[in-house]
């Protein structure tokens, strides 16, 4: 379990200091990574060049572990998210990882799950549900 943490942290931290400390290490040829708002990357050339070309047009500010979950060769990670564009626009959001590995510590499939930080009752007021007239970031 430690070594598993240990990989995903080290992933957390490539976005952070935006350099591939070891890309190639953490996951599979024929890795199956998909982003919480659809992208699917399936293989590790397209999340290596994801993870380059992204960064030429953002920073990732804050990416949190919160905790973690095991069981067998799976791996639930939750945690807080926060970017910006170089365009100047700003995400944050809480998020999970399901994260499945191989016998050798290799990430062979990750699906990421997003969550909007702007929580509120809708019925708080009424019976009838009142939602907010923002845009709704899907997830």
């Amino acid at each position: 379990m430690q070594e598993r943490e240990k990989i995903i942290r080290l992933w957390f931290d490539m976005w952070l200091c935006q350099e591939d400390l070891g890309i190639d290490d953490i996951f599979t040829d024929d890795v199956i990574y998909t982003e919480s708002w659809c992208p699917k990357y399936e293989n590790l050339a397209t999340v290596k060049h994801w993870f380059n070309e992204w960064n030429t047009r953002g920073k990732v500010l804050i990416w949190e572990i919160k905790q973690f979950f095991h069981k067998d060769n799976q791996t639930v990670v939750e945690w807080y998210f926060k970017n910006k564009m170089n365009n100047g626009s700003i995400e944050e959001f809480d998020g999970v990882s399901l994260i499945e590995w191989t016998s050798k510590n290799k990430i062979k499939f990750l699906k990421e799950f997003g969550c909007n930080l702007h929580n509120y009752n809708p019925y708080q007021s009424s019976d009838e549900p009142q939602f907010k007239t923002e845009k709704v970031n899907w997830f």
